[in-house]
């Protein structure tokens, strides 16, 4: 079970970025959806959408008679007579058409003619006529022709009108202010033409408001379908599949047709439409094919809106010509869903390092291919007549793209902020924002170089869990980092309990060398805070030294564009560890031209000075102890006097240390007296090797800064020491001196805890029993 949450925690890690985006940006996008301010985007995509569908064949089972300008000019009136409508039915009776619609308003009589027209209403069974059945008020609606109305052969020929004006849907049928049923003209002219075929509308009891016609299922359109938002749904609306423009259907002029001009069958077996498509006439709609985007919109005849919609009933009860339709509301939103995440898994992916080389491909080709992607896929759905939005998995697809993006420049500031924990904001600035800050390679440069590092810590960190090791380690690096960073120091590397710190790299300031010996002792004082919290932790507090060097070296950033670091070599690197090297626990020692550079002793005050001649470097040097600084930080390094307490003498095997190589030459030594943090030993002899090695030589063990091994002899363990031989070790330094025959001053740099406490305790009783005496000595 653990495993299991283990691998769910690090899955949910590794995909952070886009988990978080994903749900951002679908509620961002489905928010803005809902509100509407996405309908008019989603309107003109569903709009080009059908432009750009396979151009259809003209529907030779529909045509229309339009009134034009010229028919009116032909008979002298903008309004034409009842008598001119009459011909034209009459003449269109003799071809044999299944339907006849008469798309104009005969609520009135327009005489001459009007007897004419009504005994055509009352003995043509497949005419009907119109009425306007929507309207707020009276003067909104218009009848039907009285004749027609009386023998139930009306359809309403209102249109559904979207917010921009345009018509994309159409009433199936709607209820008058009698609540009567009323068909749309369309359909009820469809209905008329597929009454020959036995094909007449059947009700779909699992879904209120849909019919079917043979395979055809009809349904009613919802306020939310497709790109709309809270649409007016009232009456049976349908989404009208469209076949085209205008000019999708044959039309003839009422002038060639009363004239006789046509031929005698031009109508036989089909729908004909009479309605007025002239200019003057007022009845001219926007539609989806008005128009493409920055072109002059285009309108339609109402009369020809009714045809392409009679036309799509047909076509979908015999050529099964597809209606459109549209998912349900739970199928959009994983749509959308499914956008968002391939958006931001896309930008995610693209932080990774081996990613470099597609960012290119993505920003020129990738986001114009998605894009054609989604498109390809709107658009061969809507040829199938599904209306699947493009707008909201577009902008779902680029807002999760963009949110991982700002996901990540939030990350590059927490990094940047991390960064900064460690240097000043004028290094930070440097390193990210100069052109030149991340080139590789590097320049000469003199700069104050700082390494520090814990004294007897590896002892400790061996006996304690990994995870205590980690949260030591983080509690002193913090303290260190705060106390560098306010001292403007760069901090170039942490090797394990070990920083080297830079002053003068990235950027050269006049004060590098006085600001490096001032952080140097700052950090000293901060140990104190660290070994508080050590205490409470029940740990042996810790020590550090110091050591500074300035110097000439290459500064730059090292290593490849795929793994790089900003760093510095040269032989004066290598010379500031080996004067750290010599330190002791709460000890900083500098070289002479550190000391040069932060001004010398008018700067620095000194305690101590020493020659040392470190490895690699030709002649001695003079090495510094520093006791403090002066104005502008005026610092002091604060030193315990140690005092040290006779004790009986423990026996101890002493090794000198080259470096981390113990040496075969090996002394007895007596602990003869004991301080807190060292003691004296007296040199009791060489320990003769069982080969014929040449004997040691006492120098190597009295030498000033000697490292080293000292073995607790089993004759002088105590019984409470546990077993094992890292217990018995204890690790010293040898210190400066006065002149003392066979012994030496050395100071502890690393013991066993157990050893620790017990030296601890031998202290504490040989500092009681020297009180004691004092208190009961005579008094003078």
């Amino acid at each position: 079970m653990k495993s299991w949450a283990k691998m769910l925690k690090r899955w949910v890690w590794q995909w952070r970025g886009v988990l978080l985006a994903v749900p951002t940006a679908t509620g961002f996008v489905l928010g803005m959806r809902e509100v509407g301010l996405l309908q008019g985007l989603e309107w003109l995509a569903y709009d080009q959408m059908l432009q750009a569908r396979p151009a259809e064949a003209p529907d030779q089972r529909v045509a229309i008679v339009g009134i034009t300008d010229a028919d009116l000019q032909r008979f002298g009136t903008t309004t034409l007579p009842d008598g001119v409508y009459a011909q034209a039915i009459e003449r269109l009776k003799a071809m044999g058409p299944r339907a006849i619609g008469l798309d104009i308003y005969r609520d009135l009589p327009q005489e001459p003619g009007h007897a004419s027209l009504v005994r055509l209403f009352n003995n043509t069974d497949y005419l009907v006529g119109i009425a306007k059945v929507r309207g707020e008020t009276a003067a909104d609606r218009v009848a039907a022709p009285p004749a027609l109305a009386a023998k139930g052969q009306v359809g309403t020929n209102d249109f559904v009108v979207d917010a921009d004006g345009k018509v994309r849907r159409v009433l199936i049928d709607t209820q008058d202010t009698e609540n009567n049923k009323i068909y749309g003209l369309g359909l009820y002219l469809a209905l008329l033409y597929l009454d020959p075929e036995n094909i007449a509308p059947e009700i779909v009891a699992a879904e209120p408001g849909a019919f079917q016609l043979k395979n055809a299922i009809f349904r009613r359109f919802r306020s939310h379908d497709g790109g709309y938002i809270r649409a007016n749904d009232a009456g049976n609306q349908l989404l009208l599949n469209y076949r085209g423009g205008s000019g999708s259907f044959e039309t003839v002029s009422l002038r060639d047709l009363v004239d006789g001009k046509l031929p005698t069958n031009w109508a036989r077996d089909r729908v004909v439409l009479i309605g007025n498509i002239s200019e003057s006439g007022r009845d001219l709609f926007l539609t989806p094919y008005s128009g493409k985007p920055l072109e002059l919109p285009q309108r339609m005849a109402g009369v020809e809106i009714h045809a392409h919609f009679t036309s799509e009933v047909i076509a979908a009860a015999l050529d099964n010509r597809p209606l459109l339709t549209t998912w349900q509301e739970p199928i959009e939103w994983l749509w959308i869903v499914g956008w968002a995440a391939i958006g931001s898994t896309l930008a995610w992916l693209l932080r990774l390092p081996d990613s470099r080389r597609w960012i290119a491909i993505w920003g020129i080709g990738g986001s114009g291919g998605l894009v054609l992607l989604l498109w390809g896929i709107c658009q061969g759905a809507m040829i199938q007549g599904l209306w699947i939005p493009f707008v909201p998995p577009l902008l779902s697809w680029l807002v999760g793209a963009t949110m991982v993006a700002l996901y990540l420049a939030r990350t590059a500031g927490q990094i940047r902020n991390t960064f900064g924990r460690y240097l000043n904001n004028e290094v930070v600035a440097n390193l990210l924002e100069d052109p030149e800050g991340l080139k590789m390679g590097g320049e000469r440069r003199k700069i104050t170089i700082l390494t520090s590092d814990l004294r007897g810590f590896t002892a400790t960190a061996e006996r304690l869990p990994p995870e205590r090791v980690i949260e030591i380690i983080n509690l002193y690096l913090e303290a260190m980092a705060d106390a560098i960073t306010d001292f403007q120091g760069t901090i170039d590397e942490f090797m394990g309990d070990g920083i080297l710190v830079l002053f003068g790299a990235p950027t050269t300031r006049s004060d590098d060398g006085k600001r490096a010996i001032a952080c140097a002792i700052a950090m000293q004082q901060a140990m104190g805070g660290v070994n508080a919290k050590m205490r409470e932790m029940g740990y042996q507090p810790l020590e550090m030294g110091i050591g500074i060097n300035t110097g000439e070296v290459v500064v730059g950033n090292i290593g490849s564009y795929k793994r790089a670091k900003y760093g510095v070599v040269g032989a004066q690197v290598n010379l500031t560890y080996r004067i750290e090297s010599y330190t002791i626990g709460g000890q900083i020692l500098i070289t002479e031209s550190a000391l040069e550079e932060a001004g010398g002793s008018d700067y620095v005050k000194i305690a101590a000075t020493q020659q040392v001649q470190p490895k690699g470097v030709p002649e001695p040097i003079t090495i510094y102890d520093v006791g403090g600084v002066g104005a502008p930080y005026h610092l002091t390094l604060e030193r315990a006097q140690e005092t040290y307490y006779p004790i009986a003498p423990l026996q101890f095997t002493a090794q000198p240390l080259d470096g981390k190589h113990v040496s075969s030459q090996a002394w007895a030594v007596a602990l003869v007296e004991l301080s807190t943090k060292g003691g004296w030993l007296k040199i009791q002899g060489a320990i003769n090797p069982a080969s014929k090695a040449p004997a040691p030589n006492p120098q190597a063990l009295t030498k000033p800064l000697t490292n080293l091994k000292l073995n607790l002899a089993e004759a002088s363990a105590p019984d409470t020491l546990p077993p094992g031989p890292e217990n018995r070790e204890v690790y010293v330094k040898v210190l400066p001196s006065p002149d003392r025959p066979d012994h030496v001053l050395v100071q502890f740099t690393s013991k066993s805890p157990a050893l620790g406490q017990w030296l601890q305790s031998l202290g504490d009783r040989a500092q009681a029993t020297a009180s004691e005496s004092n208190t009961t000595a005579p008094q003078a």
